[in-house]
């Protein structure tokens, strides 16, 4: 669960930098665009990704969410839960995907075809459970 004041800035502020480990323990970060939910704030990729591999391999990451110029943040601390095609139903898989969708960016013109296109590139929404918040915005 995230806060009402994380939740508020993470809805206005959706640009943001994950951090996972690499297998040799190396840092690898990735660039997303998240939303918040209610279990933390997610976003989706697709299971070919860095970040998604290191994430099966090892669920701790870093989460920071920054406002448009860099000068107000966020950082979530915490472990990912994954959502994918093999680990829920295929109805729990496209309403997760379609949730993130619609937080970020409304209504789509065609669900259907929405819904395949999720199917087909294999996508996987993270959900980053924040174990510790800090940052410049709170």
């Amino acid at each position: 669960m995230i806060t009402d004041e994380v939740r508020s800035f993470a809805m206005a502020n959706s640009k943001a930098v994950l951090t996972t480990f690499r297998r040799d323990g190396a840092a690898q970060m990735s660039i997303v665009v998240s939303t918040p939910t209610e279990e933390g704030v997610s976003f989706t990729t697709t299971e070919d990704r860095a970040k998604y591999k290191n994430l099966v391999r090892d669920s701790r990451c870093s989460l920071l969410i920054s406002k448009d110029d860099w000068w107000g943040f966020i950082v979530l601390e915490g472990n990912a839960t994954l959502i994918t095609q093999t680990n829920t139903t295929q109805d729990e898989y496209l309403h997760a995907c379609r949730n993130i969708y619609r937080q970020i960016s409304g209504e789509h013109s065609n669900w259907p075809e929405y819904d395949r296109a999720m199917l087909d590139d294999r996508r996987v929404v993270i959900t980053v459970a924040p174990e510790r918040v800090y940052g410049t915005a709170l």
